[in-house]
């Protein structure tokens, strides 16, 4: 099949300076009215590189009024720190009064002057259209790798539709009326285990490092791992890439939606609909990892090999287009789950041949191989199952990451 040409890999990331954190030091930001962002043209990202992400689908009843501090985990450090903001499933347009990130502390609270506010060209407060993104502007100050940082909104005027992340494994929380400046949680009561319009983080490393996406269901996104500690699998490859001294690849982004398939809008839309918004439009991106396939299997009617397998060949071909690798995860045992048969077990057995042996993905991640029961193939190996016989818990997770080549990630960076 034809491949385009890949870009040449580049050097390794630097250390951060803690001093520096989200500017400490740094004179005041730029204040201003606000400016309204036709979603035919959004804020470029620049040359950083997505530090976390979480794909966007819409849930619930959007409202005004409310505050929104969500914590999110931080893979690869730099400067210039820029978030994304998506009202990517609005059907009318939203505002965001005032916008904050700083380094939580425990809870609610933040780290006592690290809360910085956000603009977006110069104005405090932006109105994103209905179906619209928008990026910040850099911050000044450096953001460190593996931290936890706190983004808080205060969406002003909404209705119609919420943008956002249902199944966040991370707790934030809410508050009625602007608390985005304060580094009390004392008004941040409520807790959620979601998250509301955010769903990019980007820097600027001190030296050029590219990024991963995983994109995936809701193994991806951390159902049964433990809530709090970043442990969905993911951030275990997190860990091994900022311990690597080879690999120029430092950044991780989830585009995990639990329930998502390959070929079929439903929960989220399908992967072949979402690739570019949740992958290819982040920057930094060199390759993403295709982990994905037993929704569209198990759901009924399930698909044949050959459909899912055609799915697979689209998004292989669009990552290859886009200058990207792909890396092909196969598949894991589900037996045990309600709907698990025969039939999808040898569909599951078909496509994973395909993954393994076709040579069409640039690598393969062998996630059945690690997380099979050596007794019964079908079953995922008992000290690896989360309970329900579908998804890993802590040690299956951390045992996906392991399986991962740290040089497949690293397409085109030397």
């Amino acid at each position: 099949m034809p491949r385009t040409a890949r870009p040449r890999r580049r050097t390794a990331l630097a250390a951060l300076s803690v001093c520096l954190v989200l500017g400490c030091g740094a004179g005041a930001t730029p204040q201003g009215a606000e400016q309204a962002r036709p979603p035919s043209a959004p804020a470029e990202p620049g040359d950083g590189v997505v530090t976390w992400a979480s794909s966007a689908d819409r849930f619930g009843e959007a409202v005004g009024g409310r505050g929104y501090r969500m914590v999110v985990h931080t893979s690869v450090g730099g400067s210039g720190l820029r978030v994304r903001l998506s009202n990517a499933f609005g059907d009318q347009p939203v505002t965001f009064g005032n916008v904050h990130a700083g380094l939580r502390r425990h809870g609610a609270a933040l780290v006592p002057g690290s809360n910085r506010r956000l603009t977006f060209e110069g104005a405090r407060s932006v109105t994103v259209p209905a179906g619209g993104i928008v990026h910040s502007d850099p911050l000044p100050g450096h953001v460190p790798a593996a931290s936890s940082l706190a983004v808080s909104l205060y969406v002003a005027r909404a209705g119609g539709a919420l943008t956002g992340h249902w199944l966040a494994m991370q707790t934030s929380y809410t508050a009625e009326g602007d608390h985005t400046a304060e580094e009390s949680g004392a008004h941040w009561k409520k807790r959620t285990g979601s998250r509301f319009y955010l769903d990019a983080v980007t820097v600027r490393p001190r030296s050029t490092a590219g990024a991963v996406v995983a994109l995936g269901d809701s193994v991806t996104d951390g159902w049964q791992s433990t809530t709090d500690l970043n442990r969905r699998w993911p951030d275990y490859l997190a860990r091994r890439l900022a311990e690597s001294p080879t690999t120029t690849v430092k950044g991780v982004a989830n585009a995990g939606i639990a329930g998502n398939r390959v070929l079929t809008d439903g929960p989220g839309q399908s992967a072949l609909h979402r690739l570019t918004r949740d992958a290819l439009s982040l920057p930094g991106v060199r390759t993403v990892v295709l982990f994905q396939g037993v929704n569209d299997i198990k759901f009924e009617p399930g698909v044949t090999a050959a459909q899912l397998i055609a799915g697979y060949r689209t998004l292989i071909d669009r990552v290859h287009a886009a200058g990207k690798c792909v890396v092909g995860a196969t598949i894991a045992p589900f037996k045990g789950w309600q709907e698990w048969d025969p039939a999808g077990e040898a569909v599951r057995r078909k496509v994973n041949a395909f993954i393994r042996g076709s040579g069409e993905f640039d690598a393969v991640a062998d996630f059945d191989r690690v997380l099979r029961s050596p007794s019964d193939p079908e079953r995922i190996l008992p000290a690896f199952d989360g309970g329900d016989h579908l998804h890993p818990n802590d040690k299956g997770m951390r045992a996906m990451a392991d399986a991962v080549d740290l040089e497949s990630l690293d397409c085109g960076g030397r």
